[in-house]
């Protein structure tokens, strides 16, 4: 039986601090801790202002790149809440949207982050 190739690391894994989102200011996104995505080989988890969520994740493409979409169940204001969610990585930065199930979507980028959290060096 032949081994299989190991799969190529995703672009995706690891924190990505949240810098800028469409429908909320920086104050708000930092609100509790600073607002992050993080991915992993099981899938993320997200927090930005009071909003808080585990990913399920799929690697996909878009536009003939690699891309990830997902849905979420969480919180928001310790009210249970629920979405969806698609990025891409362009340059070094992670580009995408986050939609709230019957409520507010809102277009996000975020900058990589190193396992503690700083940004890391290239």
């Amino acid at each position: 039986m032949a081994k299989s190739k190991p799969k190529p690391p995703s672009p995706f894994t690891g924190r990505w601090r949240i810098v800028s989102m469409s429908a909320w200011d920086e104050t708000f996104i930092d609100e509790e801790e600073k607002g992050y995505f993080e991915f992993n080989e099981k899938g993320g988890e997200f927090h930005f202002g009071y909003v808080h969520g585990q990913m399920d994740c799929q690697l996909t493409t878009r536009d003939g790149e690699p891309a990830v979409e997902w849905t979420w169940e969480g919180n928001d204001e310790m009210d249970p809440a629920l979405g969806r969610g698609w990025a891409v990585v362009k340059g070094d930065e992670l580009h995408g949207m986050i939609f709230f199930h019957g409520g507010d979507d809102s277009e996000f980028v975020a900058k990589k982050n190193g396992p503690s959290g700083k940004k890391t060096k290239r």
